[in-house]
């Protein structure tokens, strides 16, 4: 199985987790042209950027590490380039340079120099701007969804952040489920 299939088969397990607009995008993106491709180029301060920004969505915690240690910054960067369109790209482009105006508007800081409670404040405001906007592609839904995407994807959400079987063995609909046990994953 090759990368791009691995990845849709973990979009389409994710259901309702990632939004219509990108599960549109990773399923049509598979036949995307050469010249739709890296329309966009981010410098090393954007894949920080990214990085810090999936963390905000999936930190670090006491039993798995977070996004940013999943590799997310390098990741949604070639997602974007690679798997969506051009006008996607530019979207995402124009978004993220936008929350970065916002940060220095309302904190008079960039967004790395911001505390955590600064960053899940512009998270919260992007957020709310997306669903008032409703079903228009967003930087901030096309971020949440690579972060979803990219991390229950990655070796660290697949045997950290789940429970991780390397052999299943035999299927059993009625394993036992104790509460607070992580959902299971495997090969």
């Amino acid at each position: 199985m090759n990368r791009r299939e691995a990845l849709k088969n973990v979009a389409f397990l994710m259901g309702s987790a990632i939004s219509v607009t990108s599960m549109g995008v990773l399923f049509e993106s598979f036949t995307l042209p050469e010249i739709e491709k890296n329309h966009v180029s981010f410098s090393a301060k954007d894949e920080e950027l990214l990085a810090e920004f999936a963390d905000i969505i999936i930190p670090t915690t006491a039993s798995s590490p977070g996004a940013k240690a999943a590799g997310l910054g390098t990741f949604i960067p070639m997602m974007i380039r690679d798997c969506y369109p051009a006008k996607m790209q530019e979207i995402f482009a124009s978004g993220m340079k936008d929350m970065q105006a916002k940060c220095l508007k309302n904190f008079n800081k960039d967004f790395l120099a911001m505390s955590i409670e600064e960053r899940q404040k512009i998270m919260t405001d992007l957020k709310n701007e997306t669903i008032a906007n409703d079903k228009a592609p967003s930087f901030f839904l096309i971020a949440r969804d690579l972060t979803i995407l990219g991390y229950f994807s990655s070796e660290i959400g697949c045997t950290q952040a789940r429970e991780y079987l390397p052999v299943p063995g035999r299927y059993d609909g009625s394993a036992e489920y104790k509460p607070g046990q992580k959902a299971w994953a495997t090969n």
